[in-house]
């Protein structure tokens, strides 16, 4: 996933581009990339894996000048992208997954287009999506021309000379948020990227639509449709930054939801609740209040320079994050049962290395999992987080149960939380990871908690792919 922002000033933007891009950083751990339009377009690009977007581009902040920028914190390849096309140049910058890239590069190469833009002997999908729009008479058209022709998920905003057009992905899936300030326009992933810098929000896009921010307003130049919405569900049990909102309901607000939807029913008898730091925190408290156990602190954060463990794309590199990032502290642990919660459960390195283990070795006396996300069955098709189905804790129990590789069809029969086979796979996952018990938020809870229509929100992860009628 990647975060984007975007900046339409009276006089000078760097600034406002700079804080606002970082407000995003919860959103990517391995590229950052700002452009600022003064005349001509300015990028510059550095590689965040092992050190925080502002270390990387404050240097450069008094350099850059213009009224119109954009930025992303990324977890894709480098960005943003410089395109030169028949009506001007423009930037790109971009958040989602180009599904059928191969097939849209073949397609470029025909018409005798070339690429420049490489990442790790790849062809950069971001240039991909600018060719696509460069090739056709005005960005509308090439906008239009790419959401025809593409599959997965985009998100964009393109730096032109006539302002900042942003566009929301066709289907909703990731959000765009335009805000206003005195004679200032912006646009965000995030809401919450906006407090700070004085800007108030005044427009959430559809899915499809396109706007275009310039020093003389906001300008529609597409309509989106609101039915045709599928916004990640997961957005607000695990990517969102918890002071955000999408469509009017808060990400603080749902996680709280989801903890007391964990908490009804369940008769553990538990000395404490506590939330894996930081994204399940919320559920714990919700959990908390709704138990009337008490929550404390028996794992903590050493510090918020440790990124997120599922988030970077190394195996190696989320094991050591989990590792040295949560300290068990032991006067809070020893000889009390406890009951964990955390956001999600992907490929159980966090929960199960670094948490679950170390509040065994700190002297738990029983340690019962609580987890917002539902079990996760399929890989998701619209980022880059959970790529193949061998990544998740679900299919290595199921390969497990049934002596075999599962099928997406036998996986569907196990999402079922009222199936026995459902039953099966959560205890097996439950000894995997070293749990007294384990119990998930179930599907239909999590879509109450989130407080949308269930139609409008997209839940592939754990019910696979929609069959079309």
């Amino acid at each position: 996933m990647s975060g984007l922002f975007g900046v339409v000033a009276e006089k000078n933007c760097p600034e406002i581009l700079f804080y606002g891009t970082d407000y995003h950083s919860h959103l990517g751990a391995k590229r950052a990339g700002l452009a600022v339009l003064n005349n001509q377009i300015e990028r510059s690009i550095h590689n965040i894996s092992t050190s925080q977007f502002k270390s990387k581009f404050i240097d450069e902040l008094s350099q850059l000048k213009g009224s119109a920028g954009i930025g992303v914190i990324s977890d894709s390849e480098p960005q943003p992208i410089i395109i030169t096309s028949s009506f001007g140049t423009f930037g790109l910058v971009f958040n989602g997954l180009l599904a059928n890239k191969d097939k849209l590069t073949k397609s470029l190469m025909r018409r005798g287009k070339s690429f420049s833009e490489m990442s790790s002997g790849q062809i950069n999908s971001v240039e991909v999506a600018g060719k696509m729009i460069a090739s056709q008479k005005n960005i509308l058209a090439g906008v239009k021309h790419f959401f025809d022709n593409m599959t997965g998920s985009a998100s964009m905003l393109i730096l032109a000379k006539e302002g900042v057009y942003a566009i929301r992905d066709k289907l909703g899936r990731t959000p765009l948020v335009v805000a206003k300030k005195v004679r200032q326009l912006a646009v965000a992933s995030e809401n919450s990227a906006f407090a700070n810098l004085g800007f108030e929000p005044i427009k959430e896009l559809l899915p499809g639509e396109v706007v275009l921010l310039t020093k003389r307003g906001l300008k529609v130049k597409a309509v989106g449709k609101k039915n045709d919405e599928k916004i990640c569900a997961f957005l607000w049990i695990y990517n969102g930054f918890p002071a955000s909102s999408y469509d009017g309901q808060s990400v603080e607000l749902v996680r709280e939801r989801s903890g007391k939807n964990l908490a009804k029913n369940d008769q553990i008898e538990a000395d404490l609740v506590s939330g894996v730091p930081d994204s399940g925190i919320a559920h714990a408290l919700g959990y908390a209040k709704a138990s009337g156990i008490p929550y404390r602190r028996p794992l903590v954060k050493y510090t918020p320079g440790y990124g997120r463990s599922y988030t970077p794309l190394k195996q190696t590199t989320r094991d050591q994050i989990a590792k040295m990032k949560l300290i068990a502290n032991k006067e809070v642990v020893k000889e009390k049962k406890i009951i964990i919660c955390d956001d999600s459960i992907v490929r159980g390195t966090q929960l199960k290395n670094q948490g679950v283990n170390k509040l065994w070795q700190a002297g738990a006396k029983e340690i019962h999992g609580r987890i917002a996300c539902p079990p996760l069955m399929f890989p998701c098709q619209y980022c880059l987080a959970t790529r193949t189905r061998k990544e998740l804790i679900t299919r290595r129990v199921l390969a497990q149960l049934v002596g075999k590789k599962v099928d997406d069809d036998q996986a569907k029969k196990y999402s079922d939380d009222k199936s026995k086979e459902y039953q099966k796979m959560i205890c097996l996952i439950s000894k995997e990871l070293g749990l007294t018990s384990l119990k998930y938020q179930t599907v239909d809870d999590m879509v109450a908690a989130i407080g949308l229509p269930k139609k409008r929100l997209c839940l592939e992860c754990w019910l696979g792919k929609e069959r079309k009628k």
